[in-house]
């Protein structure tokens, strides 16, 4: 794949501190982490304790906040995929990481299958699901139109060969089932504010960086539609904090909290929130 290089550098602030270039993908309004690691070497570019969402710790502030939110979160995303269901209640979450989500589905009378490449956060994830949650190379094993609803809450830019997880997740679903994909948004307020401090960037743990035109234009090729996109407000907040981390050593909470607001405030009218929320049909 040849990409059209744009004039645009991000730091791995939490690992290796390696530079990687962010290059326009030729086809579609997406922005791609140039180079990419190989694939045996993309665990290790996680080896961080900081890496929340593959553990349940709790050892400070930030981390206890997070938790807290988060359980907000599970709310409304539990609501969200009832929304979309039928009497069948399958549910298919990738990259669920330490399982909380399906959990809270799984109390709520879904049937719940989990992918998780993570070994540490896949082993908890099991405790709380009954065994429900696999690796990567089980999702190739799973039946065709097997599923009502599917999960990706900030996933889909962590995984390599990106059309061909959108075919994929075409074919597991049925033909009335619903494919929930949240992502960051580059195109958003805190994103341009913090330039390449923007801690969503996250290179080179997120491969593909998505506008929500480039995220239109990748949906429809593979012969899906975007029905409804949603915001998740809480992101430009948790997002400002790292930024702020990243550009000035301190999370400064005051300063991190007024540029999300003032993110969230500019989305109402551009729609332009710092990740986004879209639900994906079968065209």
């Amino acid at each position: 794949m040849s990409t059209k290089k744009v004039d645009f550098q991000v730091k791995d602030y939490s690992v290796s501190n390696e530079i990687f270039q962010l290059e326009m993908h030729p086809e579609f309004e997406i922005l791609v982490t140039t180079p990419q690691p190989k694939l045996e070497n993309l665990p290790a570019y996680y080896n961080s304790d900081d890496y929340i969402s593959h553990t349940d710790s709790k050892r400070n502030l930030f981390e206890k906040a997070y938790h807290i939110i988060r359980s907000i979160a599970l709310k409304r995303k539990l609501k969200l995929i009832n929304s979309y269901s039928t009497s069948e209640k399958t549910l298919l979450d990738i990259g669920c990481g330490t399982g909380d989500f399906l959990q809270t589905a799984q109390q709520n009378n879904w049937t719940i299958s989990g992918i998780e490449p993570n070994a540490e956060a896949r082993n908890i994830a099991n405790t709380k699901t009954n065994n429900a949650v696999h690796d990567a190379h089980e999702l190739f094993k799973l039946k065709n139109e097997s599923f009502e609803v599917i999960t990706l809450w900030h996933v889909l830019e962590h995984l390599p060969d990106l059309e061909k997880q959108i075919i994929t997740y075409k074919s597991l679903l049925r033909n009335s089932g619903t494919l929930i994909i949240a992502v960051p948004n580059y195109k958003s307020y805190d994103a341009e504010y913090y330039q390449n401090f923007w801690a969503a960037y996250d290179v080179p743990r997120h491969l593909w960086h998505f506008s929500e035109k480039g995220m239109k234009q990748l949906i429809e090729k593979q012969g899906l539609k975007i029905v409804e996109t949603k915001p998740m407000i809480f992101d430009a907040y948790y997002v400002s904090l790292l930024s702020e981390k990243y550009k000035t050593g301190n999370m400064n909470f005051l300063k991190a909290f007024r540029i999300g607001w003032r993110s969230n405030r500019a989305a109402k009218r551009s729609g332009a929130y710092s990740s986004l929320i879209y639900v994906v049909k079968k065209a």
